[in-house]
């Protein structure tokens, strides 16, 4: 397993050695018992809408994707980072692919567990130069650039 964390445009080496998980559902039913936890781990079923108690405890947010066909996590991101104001870490687990690395960065993610490593991760970033779409990472989309430079001209 390699873990990566995304900084600055840059992919360096991470360790989560005597990291403690526990997962959403058991620490909302009894938080006490899991004070020791240092990772919140979210399934991507999750309804994070209706979040309400305090996460910022956690250093690491852990959003699970068990297929590369399911992107509810991506929104996940974006509700930790905008609505809940999550600082810390939120790292991707499971099935992820190359070409969505950098479509999580936007969405606020910035760690990444491989099981295979991940060479390539920081090269995957720099291939999308533009973006559709707002993100978290305050990027301006494609088409409001051109708007910016349609009333400047």
């Amino acid at each position: 397993m390699t873990l990566l964390k995304y900084s600055s445009g840059q992919f360096f080496p991470s360790i989560a050695e005597g990291q403690v998980e526990v997962a959403l559902h058991e620490w909302r039913e009894n938080p006490q018992v899991h004070a020791d936890a240092t990772a919140l781990v979210i399934s991507n079923d999750e309804n994070l809408a209706d979040l309400v108690c305090d996460i910022s405890g956690f250093d690491t947010v852990v959003l699970e994707y068990p297929s590369f066909l399911d992107g509810r996590a991506f929104s996940q991101a974006r509700i930790l980072r905008e609505r809940l104001h999550y600082s810390g870490e939120i790292r991707a687990r499971g099935d992820v692919l190359r070409d969505q690395i950098a479509f999580m960065v936007r969405c606020g993610i910035n760690g990444f567990e491989f099981a295979d490593g991940a060479a390539s991760a920081t090269e995957a970033v720099a291939e999308f130069t533009n973006a559709y779409q707002a993100g978290v990472d305050e990027a301006a989309p494609i088409w409001r650039q051109r708007h910016r430079r349609a009333r400047a001209a």
